[in-house]
């Protein structure tokens, strides 16, 4: 097992695939309920055989697909194989990946001097249990909510903008994204860090930033 760096995926080759703030993702779509079921039997197949447990989501029109090794948290080469015999798979059965621009990945980033202090109260809001909140994340083990993670910041008083968005969109598609922000009114806040990451904020000043995996 080897863990990839984000140049390694992308020599990969991966066309129906993109990384976005952890996984690999991909979208097939299968038209309707039935081819999408048996979609998704197949993947249930050849992931028991090589001993993998992707997380599948299933909707009358398309399959979703998330790739992680779960034991590093990270993208290894056997996310890379794995995600090679899913769109093998997928073209035999003549289903086709959606365009990269429909992937997207929401997280919630709220500054703060004392992750401590206040964690234990944002795992318990989102998830029910303050079991929830590893390290700096809190982070919802059905998916129901978006990772909410605590960005370190010396105290402060308040008001001030505290909780931002960071939108992960693939690699290829941020800088569409932001110029389609920035036409609907934003601008470009500080982009020294890009293609990382770029922030961008609406006409009031509200604040998110558009990620991608490059780079990290």
């Amino acid at each position: 097992m080897g863990l990839l760096t984000s140049k390694e995926i992308l020599d990969a080759g991966l066309s129906d695939w993109r990384k976005l703030a952890l996984a690999l993702h991909a979208r097939f779509l299968t038209g309707d309920y039935a081819t999408g079921a048996a979609f998704v039997a197949d993947i249930a197949r050849i992931a028991a055989k090589a001993k993998r447990n992707p997380d599948v989501s299933l909707t009358r029109s398309y399959v979703d697909v998330k790739l992680l090794s779960h034991d590093v948290g990270q993208v290894t080469d056997r996310d890379i194989d794995l995600a090679r015999t899913i769109s093998d798979l997928a073209h035999r059965r003549g289903v086709t990946a959606s365009k990269a621009a429909v992937l997207i990945e929401i997280e919630l980033a709220l500054d703060t001097a004392d992750p401590a202090a206040i964690g234990p109260f944002w795992a318990a809001l989102l998830t029910g249990s303050t079991e929830a909140l590893h390290g700096d994340d809190v982070i919802d083990p059905a998916g129901r909510v978006p990772l909410l993670w605590f960005q370190h910041t010396d105290p402060h008083e308040t008001p001030r903008q505290r909780f931002h968005l960071d939108v992960w969109v693939p690699h290829d598609v941020a800088e569409e994204r932001i110029a389609a922000a920035v036409a609907a009114g934003g601008q470009v806040v500080d982009d020294r860090e890009a293609p990382s990451f770029t922030v961008l904020a609406d006409p009031e000043g509200n604040k998110a930033c558009v990620c991608t995996f490059i780079d990290r």
